[in-house]
């Protein structure tokens, strides 16, 4: 399927090609034959250093009874000076199932460097190259997937060690997905989301992990950071990092307590505070929430994108916005491009990664415009002409 580059969406190709997203995926080609990938090339910009890389992949199923997924992805570097984020898509790799992921990282690339192919072997050992996947034990299927992020982290870390403390603050985010059979796995860590478009209605099937707010997801990060021994300053534990679950990381894993003589001598506390501290566990884990969900004919598209998205867009919003898109062109692609896009234009200050996926399951061509909210938009308009009828008044008294 050769896919062609608008003018509306040149401006946002944004300097060289993010080459860690296409060899990945290109290197995926080679495992399916019905599948076209079609990289798109980008422009460079002196002034600024920025990537972005886009992968469009219809992969036919081999599961019975299951329609062709069509996959759109890009990678935007944003205002942000280093490019963190990355993209793994490996559709039918698993027995059938593919498997997609985005990682977003913070204190450099280099964990995203090595978890994105890393985590994705850890995986296909743990479930028996797909095998797991095939068969209705979950709990089989949540065990090894959790095993897999513990190997995969434990790994890292030990690379971390060698490479030395420059890479100390070094860690990764992971949301990953398994689809195929008409399910959908999830094995999240971090403050990526993915979200599910049921009849046009939006399902947030992931909650972030932060050490702050209000959510039953918070108050449970933040209770067991506690219980580890650790604290949280204006969101960030110990005054250092906003997200509380994450690979790498390993002042907050096996350096605790190299961590903790470093605040002294850079004056963040002092020798009698950390007299009283006493660590219990890590305070950042690589623990993954992990969830199936049913796809049944109603299950339209999957989105799964890095917070620069989220933060800047509501699931309700993202939603409407490729349903929309979708019922115009059906290119999964071209709608991913856009919704980037948008985010863009609402200056987002983060990498944007994001991965959708049309699960073949209906036909855009013959799904009416979204309706408008009528009541919803009929209180809005009384309510401004009610405030300009106010004005108007209020004006006339001044006059008078």
């Amino acid at each position: 399927m050769a896919l062609s580059t608008p003018p509306q969406i040149q401006r946002f190709l944004l300097t060289k090609l993010h080459k860690r997203s296409s060899t990945t995926s290109s290197k995926s080609n080679n495992h399916h034959k019905n599948r076209t990938i079609n990289i798109f090339s980008a422009i460079t910009n002196n002034r600024r250093s920025r990537c972005y890389s886009a992968i469009a992949i219809d992969a036919p199923s081999s599961l019975t009874d299951s329609p062709p997924i069509r996959w759109g992805s890009v990678s935007l570097q944003g205002p942000r000076e280093e490019m963190e984020d990355d993209i793994v898509l490996r559709p039918g790799s698993l027995q059938g199932f593919s498997f997609a992921a985005v990682f977003d990282g913070h204190g450099g690339f280099a964990s995203v460097q090595f978890l994105r192919d890393e985590l994705y072997k850890e995986c296909y050992e743990a479930l028996q190259g797909g095998l797991l996947l095939l068969g209705k034990d979950f709990k089989a299927v949540e065990e090894a997937i959790k095993q897999a992020f513990a190997k995969a982290d434990t790994s890292l870390l030990k690379w971390l060690e060698m490479k030395g403390e420059e890479e100390d603050e070094s860690g990764a985010t992971a949301t990953a997905i398994f689809l195929g059979d008409n399910k959908l796995l999830i094995s999240h860590i971090g403050d990526s989301s993915v979200v599910l478009c049921r009849s046009g209605k939006p399902e947030l099937l992931t909650s972030p992990h932060r050490p702050y707010g209000s959510n039953k997801a918070s108050l449970q990060e933040i209770k067991r950071i506690r219980e580890a021994g650790g604290w949280i300053v204006n969101g960030r534990i110990c005054g250092d990092i906003a997200v509380s679950r994450a690979f790498g990381d390993i002042r907050f894993k096996t350096k605790k307590n190299e961590m903790l003589r470093k605040g002294v001598r850079e004056g963040r506390w002092t020798e009698k505070f950390i007299s009283r501290v006493q660590f219990n566990d890590d305070l950042v884990v690589a623990r993954p929430d992990i969830y199936q969900v049913a796809l049944g004919s109603d299950a339209e598209f999957i989105v799964l994108a890095s917070d620069g998205l989220w933060d800047y867009m509501s699931s309700s919003d993202a939603v409407s916005f490729v349903r929309e898109q979708l019922r115009k062109h059906g290119n999964t692609q071209l709608a991913c491009e856009s919704l980037a896009q948008v985010v863009l234009d609402q200056r987002t200050q983060d990498n944007v990664s994001i991965i959708i996926a049309d699960l073949g399951k209906t036909d855009w061509k013959n799904v009416p415009l979204q309706k408008q909210n009528v009541i919803v938009e009929l209180v809005q308009a009384v309510a401004t002409v009610g405030i300009v009828s106010i004005g108007i008044w209020f004006s006339s008294q001044l006059s008078l």
